[in-house]
């Protein structure tokens, strides 16, 4: 009876660990499914503006570089620009917070323009199921084949 009572407690044992080793598998990067919803980046979608610190940035990245021309470490010149940042009153901010919002208003006026389009459909031709390099392809053969082209020899 030793044995039986072994075999059933093992069993229990082997559920539990299952049970764990399939939540610690998926939470590994190489096992993770792929994301469904998640559409591929579109070239033609406006970049999002910079925040303040960002526009600070540009700027102490040139004075630093300028006083410490032989540092090359770029973690060097952020933890700079932050604890710099960091002591700015509001009013030496205030610059650089509105270069932000106009850089923000314009990302909005291009993101509504894009949308627009988006609802509009491809401005494209969709008479043709070539794609452009084909139809580029064809009016090259038309050139070759139409005239003859003087070749220096």
């Amino acid at each position: 009876m030793k044995g039986g009572k072994s075999k059933a407690v093992t069993k229990r044992t082997d559920n539990k660990l299952s049970v764990k080793k399939r939540g610690a598998g998926s939470e590994k990067a190489g096992n993770k499914p792929a994301k469904k919803g998640k559409a591929a980046n579109d070239p033609n979608k406006p970049k999002r503006p910079s925040s303040a610190f960002f526009v600070f940035m540009e700027d102490f990245r040139k004075q630093y570089k300028e006083k410490h021309p032989k540092n090359k470490s770029v973690a060097a010149v952020g933890k700079a620009g932050g604890d710099k940042w960091k002591s700015l009153s509001e009013a030496e901010k205030a610059p650089y917070v509105d270069k932000a919002e106009k850089r923000k208003t314009e990302y909005n006026k291009n993101m509504e323009a894009y949308n627009k389009r988006l609802a509009e459909g491809p401005a494209e031709d969709d008479d043709s199921d070539k794609s452009k390099s084909e139809v580029n392809d064809e009016d090259d053969d038309d050139d070759e084949s139409g005239e003859e082209e003087e070749d220096d020899d």
